[in-house]
């Protein structure tokens, strides 16, 4: 078989190659005949240029060409000359040449496609995972997999430039608790052991700070064994990054100017060179969430003021079980908010439906609110009007309700009540959420980053009835709260920040601890046996006792920061062999069944049920 060798790709040629010949190798993209005359739109990677085989062509390459079927494999000699003015495509970038073919060689066929091969398909998704190596060949796939590999250099090009050491960290490692279950891999050498495979690379980060390299990135694979969703797969990719003799402000600027170029470089975007920033409190009060998209506006705001004024009795038992609770949880040590009513003011949607307002009000009821209230506010704005829903319970109050809540003539209002302040606030900042989506307020092009910080270092188990950790245990408790730390665990604020950008969580990360005796403080709060600690975290509390720096890091999630920049909301259109969302890779049938001989190896045995499971 003749093999021609390209000297150009389908992307490079211009109006200045005109008169040259080229070798082009590629896929048949689209095949049209008109009259004798066969135009073939040839791609690869690059882009996708037209190619003619015509009257001047050999004879032999219109029968070769009547073969020709969508994703053959060719190659194509021949003379690049200029379109017919008629014929110039200004919308591709070789759209004013054409190469007339003198040679063509068919490198391989293909079969009938599973589905077509575009700029973007409709087909499913497992079938697309399935067939991932044609999805891959998409222009849209072609695009966001370039997209990743720019980050990428980016970072490294970013991070090397203000002295950071690329440094790997083991994948085969001891399994310590981290949140979510580890994946484990028998020890064939030693049976019945297992290694984890890392959730993150956090313990011997910290340990590379102990050794001295006080300035560390890796771009990081990561495996969790949890439910996969749009922005989660059980192997991810990071940017790990750790720095020495910091503090929290170092962090954020350096992530701050970590991002700033890659979006410059990558998108051609300036971004602010400060990000706002807000503490998780004040998050959860006026967006529900510690994850707020800042694309609208559209806060949370306190109704509480106007509840005791009013009938609407529901609203008044919120707020008292609410009292009652949290007096009882004080006596038993445990800070608690009490009870909450929150409204949100949605501009310009008094004319939503009844119909509207009762799926908004399901959605509310997802995250545990038992209803949804509204008002609509009519007359002018010097004499508003509350009309509808419970309305009647506030009417006295319809001048002082709308100038306290910002409401307009023609605006709705939402109202969540709960005797769980948190749970009011989360209901309503989702219906906050699903505004955003069914008005079309969340811009693709538009990136709102925010910090979120000063969370909670512990969280109340409230079924187990014990602390645990609101991130992870190796985070730095605020200085104001060491005195404290045993006496009242809830009212601790750790060290801790997150990224968010457009509502998602983008980076997290934390001053870390670095003293011995206070890590030990940390495990008896949240229950860890001596024992068991050090069995887990011995190699790491004893690195601590050879003079470990003070140091902290963060964690951008390379594929979540890559999807928001290519404008997608699932992660799997910027991974090239993500899995589906059962955690299975429909291309290779991954997980698959172990031969007996290799489970005799690592002396394993499949256990069966009764009912045939394994």
């Amino acid at each position: 078989m003749e093999q021609l060798k390209r000297t150009a790709n389908c992307g490079a040629l211009r109006k200045q190659d005109v008169g040259k010949t080229v070798v082009l190798n590629g896929w048949v993209h689209r095949k049209r005949n008109h009259g004798g005359i066969a135009f073939i739109n040839l791609r690869d990677r690059y882009g996708i240029t037209q190619v003619v085989v015509g009257e001047e062509s050999p004879a032999a390459l219109s029968v070769l060409t009547g073969e020709l079927r969508n994703e053959y494999c060719i190659a194509v000699e021949g003379r690049v000359r200029l379109r017919p003015d008629a014929m110039v495509n200004a919308e591709m970038p070789t759209g004013e040449i054409e190469v007339a073919a003198e040679n063509l060689v068919i490198l391989n066929r293909s079969e009938v496609l599973p589905f077509p091969i575009d700029e973007e398909t409709t087909a499913k998704e497992e079938l697309r995972l399935k067939y991932r190596y044609l999805d891959l060949r998409s222009g849209g796939m072609q695009k966001r997999i370039r997209l990743r590999h720019e980050v990428s250099f980016a970072v490294r090009e970013w991070m090397t430039g203000q002295g950071f050491y690329e440094i790997e960290t083991p994948t085969f490692i001891k399994s310590t608790p981290e949140g979510a279950r580890d994946y484990l891999v028998p020890s064939r050498l030693y049976p019945g052991k297992f290694y984890a495979l890392p959730q993150s690379p956090q313990l011997y980060k910290q340990i590379l700070m102990v050794a001295g390299f006080d300035k560390y990135f890796q771009i990081a694979r990561c495996y969790r064994d949890e439910d996969a969703r749009g922005d989660r797969q059980p192997e991810f990719t990071q940017i790990d990054i750790e720095m020495s003799f910091v503090d929290r402000e170092d962090i954020l600027t350096l992530t701050e100017g970590l991002l700033a170029y890659v979006f410059k470089q990558c998108l051609n975007q300036d971004l602010p060179p400060r990000f706002t920033r807000i503490s998780y409190e004040t998050a959860l009060e006026q967006y529900g969430t510690d994850k707020p998209d800042l694309r609208f506006a559209m806060p949370l705001q306190d109704f509480g003021p106007y509840v005791g004024a009013g009938g609407f009795q529901a609203f008044k038992d919120a707020l008292a079980k609410g009292e009652e609770d949290k007096q009882a949880a004080a006596a038993r040590g445990i800070t608690r908010a009490g009870g909450g009513v929150k409204a949100l003011v949605v501009p310009g949607k008094a004319s939503y439906s009844r119909k509207q307002i009762e799926e908004l009000e399901a959605h509310a009821k997802i995250y545990q609110a038992k209803g949804l209230a509204w008002m609509k506010v009519a007359g002018t704005e010097a004499e508003p009007v509350l009309e509808g829903g419970a309305a009647k319970f506030f009417t006295p109050q319809a001048k002082a309700i709308t100038r306290g809540l910002g409401a307009n003539p023609g605006d709705l209002i939402l109202m969540a009540a709960d005797s769980r302040r948190k749970i009011a606030n989360i209901a309503l900042g989702a219906v906050r959420s699903k505004l955003g989506r069914d008005l079309g307020l969340l811009d693709p092009g538009c990136f709102a980053f925010v910090w979120i910080l000063d969370f909670p270092l512990f969280e109340f188990n409230e079924v187990e009835h014990r602390w645990e950790a609101a991130h992870h245990m190796f985070s730095y408790p605020q200085d104001q709260y060491h005195e404290i730390l045993e006496q009242d665990p809830g009212s601790v604020k750790g060290d801790l920040y997150d990224l968010v950008l457009n509502g998602y969580e983008l980076a997290s990360g934390s001053i870390r601890i670095h003293d011995p005796d206070l890590q030990k403080r940390i495990f008896r709060i949240l229950g860890l046996d001596p024992q068991d600690s050090e069995q887990k975290f011995g190699f790491l509390t004893e690195a601590f006792k050879f003079g470990a720096p003070p140091h902290g890091g963060i964690a951008p999630g390379l594929d979540r920061l890559v999807m928001l920049m290519a404008g997608e909301t699932s992660i799997k259109e910027v991974i090239p062999f993500p899995k589906n969302s059962f955690a299975q890779s429909p291309l290779d049938d991954s997980p698959g069944e172990a031969a007996q001989s290799q489970l005799d190896e690592l002396h394993l045995s499949i256990v069966r049920t009764q009912d045939g499971q394994q």
